[in-house]
């Protein structure tokens, strides 16, 4: 069983707060993770439980052992209010464990979303560091507190770093040995998982048009979010458009990116982009199935970006200095694929899948350095073996191999 990163964040959560919200998409581990804590376990996938939740949601609440952990409470948010009376009535911290894989918080029929009561832990698939044993090394820290000095990157060999990439993060379809049977699991897990927990969280009145929807923006991972193309491309409304995309977000499917701004610039694009959330998952919805299809892939570049990405996100999610993330882009084209931003420090980093680098790659880097009156290191995540200084000691720019996940 891997050693998850989230479990640090999620013991301290439960020492300061009544009660907590491990959320994320279907099949991440958080049952695995809750069930190793010792105290009484409910599942609102259970029929019997889940109606006698939304018979009674205060009486339930009320009679349950406690601490308890409540497994897929999507499926009866209708026991918030219950949990909010008996933390009124006797707060005593780590009393509820609530898991869900759509954010219940944001769900329509969640009235009361426990302001003042609750923590929410994100929990995504899979982090390279966890398949390798390394739960507790997060980048994003050593890079904000140190740099890059005493950073460690491992030798990956190039088709193991192409087929992590295909493998993705989801536990058990890394179990999955071959790519028929792969192929199979993705496809199940999106007609059992995905279409359901749609179902859950709202009104989908039209199935098939989801589903074409959903496999329309599968290409456009890494992409700026415009909903006009989009309604256009899938013969839907604008208002259906941001609906379905509310909705993915909310069960873990995509992330929207928000631009990042600033006072050195008045022309930011302000669109946020769109990332999958799993690069297993987006290889499958594009159909490659193995190392050497992604290599010869004209998507190697968006798989590459969006592998980065999900990386990055898990990283900062368990970071202990909670920097945020954005994406940089202005109106005359100058792009820089992410900015991390935590207080006065920046770090900005573009994604190259080539295993070569070129002084002219830190263009936009080196501009937003020069601009910036915040200090900037400048990182270029590339395919290669060896950390490469391109910069100086006032300017720190290094190409980094992709392999730093590892």
């Amino acid at each position: 069983m891997y050693k998850r990163s989230a479990n640090t964040l999620l013991s301290e959560a439960l020492s300061i707060s009544p009660s907590v919200l491990l959320s994320g998409a279907r099949q991440v581990g958080k049952s695995t993770l809750c069930l190793v804590k010792d105290q009484e376990y409910r599942v609102f996938d259970n029929l019997v439980e889940r109606a006698a939740a939304l018979h009674d949601p205060v009486g339930y609440i009320s009679t349950l052992p406690k601490p308890v952990t409540l497994d897929e409470i999507q499926k009866a948010p209708e026991i918030l209010e219950g949990i909010k009376i008996a933390i009124d009535e006797n707060r005593k911290n780590g009393t509820f464990l609530l898991t869900g894989s759509a954010n219940v918080l944001d769900m329509k029929k969640a009235k009361d979303t426990l302001a003042g009561r609750i923590i929410e832990i994100p929990m995504w698939p899979l982090s390279q560091k966890e398949i390798h044993h390394k739960p507790d090394d997060n980048i994003i820290d050593h890079l904000l507190r140190k740099g890059v000095k005493g950073l460690a990157v491992p030798t990956i060999a190039h088709t193991d770093l192409m087929t992590a990439m295909v493998l993705g993060g989801y536990p058990e379809a890394l179990k999955v040995t071959s790519e028929r049977g792969r192929s199979m699991w993705f496809n199940a897990y999106i007609s059992t998982y995905v279409e359901r927990d749609i179902r859950d969280v709202g009104e989908l009145r039209d199935l098939s048009a989801f589903i074409r929807f959903y496999n329309i923006i599968a290409p456009r991972s890494c992409g700026l979010v415009n909903k006009s193309d989009l309604a256009t491309d899938a013969g839907l409304s604008e208002p259906t458009i941001t609906n379905y995309l509310s909705m993915l977000e909310m069960i873990y499917q995509i992330t929207l990116l928000r631009p990042y701004s600033a006072n050195i610039s008045k022309r930011f694009i302000k669109s946020p982009k769109l990332y999958m959330t799993d690069s297993g998952l987006f290889c499958h919805l594009l159909d490659i199935r193995n190392a050497d299809e992604l290599q010869s892939s004209r998507h190697k570049g968006e798989v590459v970006e969006t592998f980065v990405f999900s990386e990055l996100l898990k990283h900062i999610s368990y970071s202990e200095l909670q920097p945020k993330l954005y994406h940089y882009r202005t109106t005359d084209k100058k792009e820089i694929d992410f900015i991390i931003e935590k207080h006065d420090q920046i770090i900005a980093i573009e994604v190259k899948s080539s295993q070569g680098i070129k002084q002219n790659t830190f263009r936009h880097i080196t501009e937003l350095q020069e601009k910036s009156n915040k200090p900037v290191l400048g990182i270029v995540l590339y395919a290669g073996n060896n950390v490469l200084s391109f910069g100086d000691e006032k300017n720190p720019r290094y190409a980094i191999p992709l392999s730093v996940f590892f």
